[in-house]
């Protein structure tokens, strides 16, 4: 998300956001390589890069659900295969309307809207002049918005994500088992900044599913709305909801309370308790 903002803002500043793009010559015939993965941390736009922004925030919760080390395993081949697609689906096309691609991580984000799909299940509906919505509406609104940005220049690369996140999904190569060596996950995690509450040490404990990290025995924290009184017991399918995104069930309950059975801020509390 920082390099996405960096790119996007100096590049925009010099004027140069149109150079962003790279077409099939750039890459086959020019080998300029750079362009290709300075088109992973840079939007062409600033409402590109705020739809882009919001969706690489939402999509964190999968960091929680498999972990830090295979969550960066899944960026990596989404953006890896998603650029192997793009040249590809250049290759194939070969229409000079089509010359060149928008920049963006349209690869990591459309691969995560496959687990998305997939694996949140929707908390709450609503109906809008007759019309019946979800809380996963307002995410599929913004990778619409995203993908049909620079239309064909962004379709492309948006469509190209999902087969990646398809792939994964598949486990193709068996990609799903692998992981980062311990040395390396260890060194980059000297890098990142400590999180609140990972000096605990029931922070890193993990429940019977292995991947999916637990989360009992944190405190909610944060501003929220005053908790219900502890006789009313929150809906148990709210619960069954934030448990199957990798939430500990106690922990769940304390924060759909404190934040009066409404499932998304729950959600927002659990994770920003870390």
């Amino acid at each position: 998300m920082i390099a996405c903002t960096l790119f996007t803002f100096l590049f925009g500043i010099q004027g140069r956001s149109n150079k962003l793009g790279w077409s099939y010559e750039d890459i086959v015939k020019k080998l300029q390589i750079w362009k290709l993965i300075l088109s992973v941390f840079a939007f062409e736009s600033a409402p590109e890069l705020i739809f882009g922004l919001y969706l690489l925030y939402y999509f964190r919760v999968f960091e929680r659900q498999i972990g830090s080390n295979k969550y960066s395993v899944f960026i990596l081949f989404s953006a890896i295969m998603s650029l192997l697609l793009q040249i590809l689906g250049l290759r194939i096309i070969n229409d000079s309307s089509l010359n060149i691609l928008t920049s963006g991580p349209y690869g990591i984000l459309f691969a995560s809207f496959v687990p998305f799909y997939l694996d949140i299940p929707v908390s709450t509906r609503f109906r809008v002049f007759g019309l019946q919505f979800s809380d996963k509406t307002f995410i599929y609104g913004a990778g619409l918005q995203l993908l049909f940005s620079s239309w064909r220049r962004s379709l492309l690369p948006g469509i190209c994500g999902i087969l990646a996140g398809s792939f994964y999904r598949m486990n193709v190569l068996r990609i799903r088992r692998m992981k980062f060596p311990d040395f390396i996950a260890s060194f980059f995690s000297r890098l990142a900044l400590p999180s609140r509450g990972s000096t605990s040490p029931t922070a890193t404990a993990r429940n019977p599913l292995g991947s999916v990290p637990s989360f009992a025995g944190r405190q909610v924290e944060g501003n929220y709305p005053a908790p219900f009184p502890s006789t009313v017991d929150p809906p148990e399918d709210s619960i069954a909801t934030l448990v199957s995104m990798g939430f500990d069930r106690n922990a769940a309950r304390q924060a759909l309370i404190r934040a009066r059975n409404d499932v998304t801020a729950a959600t927002n509390i659990l994770l920003g308790s870390e």
